[in-house]
């Protein structure tokens, strides 16, 4: 451990004293809780601990294996999203006791991979000589990067639901459906059902399992695409911010809050 904090306190100047402080204030709850889930014999806690605790550490490692510098405010709400979203999120169970806790993070999420793909290119421009991006191309592309990993992340959350059988594509329950599985006539028809109260489901046996009060089990649909709609709203975001810095950066100065540079030797 105390080696770590030496390398921290080489990798870190003075104007970043507050991504510090929060990194250290975060591992020590982290590492709080970690023991907390090991007394309570919750060993699938504890690891997501532990995977707190290198995600945590990944920034720094990061920026040293890359020569890159983070920004303060860039750095700060990184490590806050990482405890956001393993810690309180998963072991605390505030998707299901905050409302719209993971539409929060889906959001910021979106917002800081745009600003992550815009960086990356911006680096690319500001050290080629042969390159030179206009700005709409490059708010362009920072908002497919940011798409994309949105993307990616609802393949991550489907594949666990399928191998794990897990629910990270959270369920819903709605109280109407459409669909064209209700068309007797198999006219591909689509046949809306209103006012659905409560659920039954039987097994093979015809045996009832549970029932679903209050309508009908919509099984992750419009998880996704909520997911997916608050990313493009993140990314839409920063990728106009980042359009007008790109423009006249002495002007629009609140993007380069989260611009990656390269670092200065």
């Amino acid at each position: 451990m105390s080696k770590i904090v030496d390398e921290l306190k080489k990798e870190y100047k003075e104007t970043k004293k507050s991504s510090l402080l929060v990194y250290f204030i975060l591992r020590f709850l982290v590492i709080l809780c970690l023991i907390r889930q090991i007394f309570l014999g919750h060993l699938d806690s504890a690891l997501l601990c532990v995977l707190s605790l290198f995600l945590l550490l990944l920034p720094v490692i990061i920026q040293k294996k890359f020569k890159i510098t983070l920004p303060n405010t860039l750095e700060v709400i990184i490590y806050i999203f990482i405890f956001a979203a393993e810690i309180l999120g998963e072991i605390y169970n505030f998707y299901g006791h905050i409302p719209n806790w993971d539409l929060m993070l889906h959001t910021l999420n979106g917002f800081l991979c745009a600003a992550i793909g815009l960086s990356l290119i911006d680096l690319l421009n500001n050290n080629s000589k042969k390159i030179n991006l206009s700005p709409l191309y490059v708010a362009l592309a920072s908002f497919c990067f940011s798409m994309t990993i949105g993307v990616c992340w609802e393949f991550i959350e489907y594949a666990c639901d399928k191998t794990t059988l897990v629910d990270m594509q959270k369920d819903e329950i709605i109280n109407s459906i459409t669909s064209v599985e209700f068309d007797p006539n198999k006219s591909n028809k689509a046949i809306k059902i209103n006012g659905i109260d409560k659920t039954v489901l039987y097994n093979q046996e015809n045996e009832e399992i549970i029932t679903i009060e209050g309508g009908y089990l919509d099984i992750g649909l419009n998880d996704t695409m909520e997911d997916l709609f608050v990313n493009f709203i993140g990314a839409t975001t920063y990728s106009i911010l980042g359009y007008f810095y790109i423009k006249n950066r002495d002007k629009y100065k609140l993007a380069s809050k989260f611009i990656i540079t390269k670092e200065k030797n």
